[in-house]
């Protein structure tokens, strides 16, 4: 028997020389033109983040490690002494305890709110789109124009809620809802509620109509009430969408800065003060970017640990449930 009558029966009647189908120049040139085609739909936004996300955050950490005054060369390197400057502040501190704060009121608030106004417009009723688009009107407003507005009626002595609250006998605080260190948090809390709640129920309401119908249906037919059906069966099949929501709620409050800017600025005496709030502060009045610098790694550590710390202990079950039927049908 000959050398290649060998090798041809060795590899089942095929010869070693012959390539599976598929595979070869043809193949890897196929490959190549696909990359290039994802490498040029992609580049603009690579290049956008970059410029606006990856180099100043490059910028952030090298001037944190200087005292610089917004002029001349970055000459005094100070090492990590901006870091423990920032971390032994008190009113930093106190920036971080009111971002933790914003966080838990944030999800203690709106999420009851957005789960029973989406509850009820989920059900039929008159007017029900346009009672959807006021209810996310809000939402969409700027920022910059919602805090106008609501600073016009939080005005001490003329604004419109503190005349209303005159008009019916109660007294309002003497430096006003924004003026009172004691209330100032909270008053901006009730702003950021009627801001971002519409937010949350337009997110529980597409989660809602995902729900199967015959869910319900089968519950109503053993007996089960409304609030039953609500408690057991269609909020946890909407834990997902809530989940997912809490999250976006966290980063948000995590980096909270121009509501409270417009609002108070921070005041009074720090009483709303935010991580971002203190870090603008300290760079554009005082000039102290370094210490700006060091605020804004640290804001960006501890928004990058919580993240991926739900990521992986919350949102990490609802990834596991979506990855197993996909295996199970693959079966």
């Amino acid at each position: 028997m000959s050398a290649s009558t060998l090798a041809t029966t060795s590899t089942g009647g095929r010869s070693i020389s012959e390539r599976p189908p598929g595979q070869g120049p043809r193949k890897r040139r196929r490959n190549w033109g696909m990359a290039l085609e994802v490498l040029l739909f992609t580049a603009p936004a690579l290049i956008l983040f970059a410029m606006f996300v990856v180099w100043p955050m490059l910028r952030a950490v090298e001037l944190s490690v200087f005292r610089w005054k917004g002029f001349g060369p970055l000459v005094d390197f100070v090492g990590l002494r901006n870091y423990i400057s920032v971390l032994t502040d008190d009113v930093f501190l106190g920036a971080l305890g009111h971002n933790m704060f914003i966080v838990v009121a944030s999800i203690a608030i709106q999420l009851p709110i957005g789960i029973a106004i989406a509850l009820l417009l989920n059900r039929k009723m008159k007017f029900q789109g346009l009672v959807r688009t006021l209810v996310f009107v809000p939402y969409v407003l700027a920022e910059v124009i919602a805090g106008v507005v609501w600073f016009q009626l939080l005005t001490p002595r003329y604004g419109f809620i503190e005349n209303v609250l005159s008009a019916i006998g109660i007294t309002p605080p003497p430096q006003g809802f924004l003026g009172t260190p004691e209330i100032a948090l909270w008053t901006v809390m009730v702003v950021l509620t009627w801001k971002y709640v519409g937010l949350a129920i337009i997110l529980f309401l597409a989660g809602l109509q995902s729900i199967p119908a015959d869910v319900d249906e089968a519950a109503q037919i053993d007996g089960a009430s409304w609030w039953r059906i609500q408690w057991h069966i269609t909020i946890p099949l909407l834990g997902p969408t809530l989940r997912t929501w809490a999250f976006l709620s966290m980063v948000g409050s995590l980096q909270l800065f121009d509501m409270v800017w417009i609002l108070t600025k921070g005041g009074p005496a720090n009483a709303t003060t935010t991580m971002a709030t203190f870090l603008i502060n300290e760079g554009t009045r005082r000039s102290n970017y370094g210490i700006a610098g060091a605020a804004s790694v640290v804001l960006f550590v501890i928004a990058l640990v919580l993240a991926l710390v739900y990521q992986r202990f919350v949102l990490g079950r609802d990834n596991q449930q979506d990855v197993q039927p996909r295996k199970k049908a693959g079966r």
